[in-house]
C-alpha cells in the first residue's frame, strides 16, 4: 500500500544520517591552551592584579567554567592589601547610558571625586545585574552610602565589588563556553 498524501503536497524524504561534527574549540578551550602572556593579558582585563592573573593562569586546563569561576573567587578573596591597591587603580567608573543628561554626569562626576578623597581610589561597583536605565542610579545611591564607612570597612566592601566584577568580566570573555556564562 503506498501512502497518500494531500493533493499539492510532496512527501519530504527523510534526510539521510549525518555523522556529528566534532565540537568546535570553544572560548574556555582557547583560554585553557593560550600562551601564558596571552593568558595574562586576558585576565588582566578583567582584574587588574598580576597576582590574581599568574594564580589563575597557573592552575590552567579548567574543565568547565565553574572551576575557572571558582578559582577566581578564591583567588580574589586572597588579594592582599597591595594586591587590591593594584587592582583598584585599574579601574574607573562604570559606563553610563548614552542618553544620560548632563547634571547626572556631573553629580556622578562630584560623588565619584568626593569617594576618590575620602578612600584614595577609584569607586567599584558591579552593576551587571542592573537594567540599563537603573545603572547611574544605583551608583549614585552606592558612593553616597558608601562614603560613610570607615576605610578598612570600605576596601573590604571595594574587594567584594572587584571579586563580582572580575567574575562578571570572566563570564563575558568566556560567554559560550558553559551554562552559566551564556
Amino acid at each position: 500500500m503506498t501512502p497518500t498524501h494531500p493533493p499539492g503536497r510532496v512527501a519530504i524524504p527523510a534526510l539521510p544520517k549525518q555523522s556529528p561534527t566534532p565540537p568546535s574549540r570553544t572560548r574556555l578551550e582557547g583560554f585553557n591552551s593560550a600562551s601564558p602572556p596571552e593568558a595574562h593579558h586576558t585576565l588582566l582585563t578583567c582584574l587588574n592584579s598580576l597576582r590574581w592573573a599568574r594564580r589563575i593562569a597557573a592552575h590552567r586546563p579548567y574543565p568547565d567554567l565553574d572551576s575557572l569561576l571558582a578559582a577566581a573567587d578564591e583567588a580574589a578573596y586572597d588579594l592582599t592589601a597591595g594586591d587590591l591597591t593594584e587592582a583598584l587603580a585599574g579601574e574607573s567608573l562604570p559606563p553610563l547610558p548614552d542618553d544620560v543628561y548632563g547634571a547626572a554626569h556631573t553629580a556622578l562626576s562630584a560623588a565619584h571625586a568626593a569617594y576618590e578623597t575620602r578612600f584614595g581610589h577609584a569607586f567599584v561597583i558591579y552593576v551587571g545585574d542592573a537594567p540599563a536605565n537603573e545603572t547611574l542610579d544605583r551608583t549614585l545611591e552606592a558612593i553616597r552610602s558608601r562614603l560613610t564607612n570607615d576605610p578598612e570597612e570600605e576596601r573590604v566592601v571595594a574587594a567584594e565589588q572587584l571579586r563580582r566584577l572580575a567574575r562578571g568580566r570572566l563570564m563575558g570573555m568566556l560567554r559560550g563556553a558553559g551554562n552559566r556564562a551564556t
